[in-house]
């Protein structure tokens, strides 16, 4: 990790980075285009075999999935100092599978909300990428 600062306030991250950092996260924004008409979604996901699992009920993110199967999923966080953002494109599906749907079932993904999902969906990373940024006040030249 480079050292950032007022001249460099932005890093590229390395992909295992980026892997990294999604991986410690549990929170993130789902958007998906249907009609060329954008929606994202919050989710709270699971990363489990380079491949993001979350649950969801029948509704309109389910049916957009349904209708256009390319996602974005971002995931941020920061502290005191630092930002970062990681951005994974890749396609969903949900789980069919009797076998997968049981070890989906184990996974550590509580709801965040009292809401019953029962479906998994799986999102196959086909890229990944991240950048980390310094934290502090805009600085004009």
């Amino acid at each position: 990790m480079m050292a950032l600062d007022q001249d460099h306030p932005v890093e590229d991250l390395e992909p295992a980075d980026s892997w990294a950092l999604l991986a410690a996260s549990e929170l993130g924004r789902l958007a998906v285009s249907v009609g060329d008409i954008p929606e994202i979604f919050p989710i709270n996901y699971y990363l489990h075999d380079r491949q993001v699992i979350f649950k969801t009920a029948q509704g309109s993110k389910l049916v957009h999935l349904t209708i256009n199967r390319n996602v974005v999923l971002e995931a941020d966080g920061y502290d005191d100092e630092t930002a970062w953002s990681v951005i994974v494109k890749g396609t969903a599906k949900t789980i069919q599978d009797t076998e997968l749907i049981e070890a989906a079932r184990k996974l550590p993904l509580p709801s965040w909300i009292p809401t019953v999902k029962y479906l998994y969906v799986q999102i196959t990373p086909h890229t990944i990428s991240g950048r980390r940024f310094a934290r502090g006040p805009e600085t004009w030249q």
